[in-house]
């Protein structure tokens, strides 16, 4: 496993980072077995992952990677949560309902402190009111010893252009240890300002969803490059029109998906790469793909060619 460091907070952290979010939602939404979510922890443990990442937003995750971490010490793992900053009725949450939110997530690890705590799906919309009011409740737990550093997710699908991180880190980038946001190879506009922004105020970041939905599957992979075709975003001889990615496969890149992987990591600004998977096989071909987290420098460019400007949820 390689390690590197999660910017300013110091920790190490692995490159593949295991997120208990995302479709699976540690296998809650695929139906498998409480057995095989502690499988998939210990094998994420017995590999060199440590770094769990989660939210009160997340089902039973927070409980389900309690059970799984149990008897596991915890000076070897980083755990990271967190809360919403909305209702479910998308009305701004109290302070004080923060705080229980706070110490409900304690309770559900099983921690005395989380390593890191964020706001989940953070937009630039309600940026200021957040800081103005939610940010001090953060603060005074982190004062507490209940919370080591403090970030926050961003709303990648409403704002594909990271507008909320760009907006944080001009106006008050000594607030943000961790960032979550979405850089892979159908998202790359990352690169543009937000991670340069992060890497000059030494902010850590963890690459959240780099490798979901259209990338790992053909058929939607093969209809979205059409799109752009159409659409005029690459041109119609770019990329063959079926298996259009196919041309990553070689040496050991074994999958676009495991290009995909390698193409998350392979950014100077990026300190982990969360993975989902609820299979233990997938888990384990992203681990590999892992191994050596950098793409031939032709084939880097040619994506950063094709779809580097594309500001477009994927």
């Amino acid at each position: 496993m390689i390690y590197r460091t999660l910017g300013r907070t110091g920790l190490k952290v692995s490159l593949v980072s295991y997120g208990s979010g995302g479709p699976s939602k540690l296998g809650q939404n695929t139906g498998i077995s409480s057995n095989d979510q502690d499988l998939l922890i210990h094998k994420c443990i017995d590999s060199g992952v440590n770094l769990f990442d989660t939210s009160e937003a997340y089902g039973d995750s927070e409980s389900i990677l309690a059970r799984g971490l149990k008897g596991v010490p915890r000076e070897s793992y980083i755990l990271a949560t967190k809360c919403r900053y909305l209702d479910r009725g998308g009305v701004m949450r109290t302070p004080e309902d923060i705080a229980s939110s706070i110490e409900n997530s304690l309770v559900r690890l099983q921690v005395d402190c989380v390593d890191v705590l964020q706001f989940h799906v953070f937009n630039s919309k309600h940026y200021f009111d957040v800081v103005e009011q939610h940010y001090p409740v953060l603060k005074r737990f982190q004062e507490q010893g209940k919370i080591r550093f403090i970030g926050f997710s961003e709303q990648f699908k409403v704002e594909h252009d990271h507008k909320g991180v760009v907006l944080a880190l001009e106006s008050h980038p000594a607030l943000w240890d961790v960032i979550q946001l979405k850089y892979g190879i159908l998202n790359q506009t990352a690169a543009n300002k937000a991670l340069p922004l992060a890497m000059e105020h030494n902010v850590g970041i963890v690459n959240m969803a780099a490798v979901r939905i259209k990338l790992v599957s053909p058929k939607l992979l093969r209809e979205q490059i059409a799109q752009w075709k159409i659409q005029g975003l690459i041109p119609q001889n770019a990329v063959p029109d079926d298996a259009p990615l196919d041309w990553l496969i070689h040496d050991d890149v074994d999958s676009v998906i495991s290009a995909g992987y390698k193409f998350a990591a392979d950014h100077p600004g990026i300190s982990t790469v969360l993975t989902g998977t609820s299979s233990l096989t997938h888990l384990e071909d992203n681990l590999k793909a892992m191994e050596e987290p950098t793409l031939a420098e032709d084939d880097k460019h040619r994506l950063q060619e094709l779809f580097g400007e594309i500001a477009i949820y994927i």
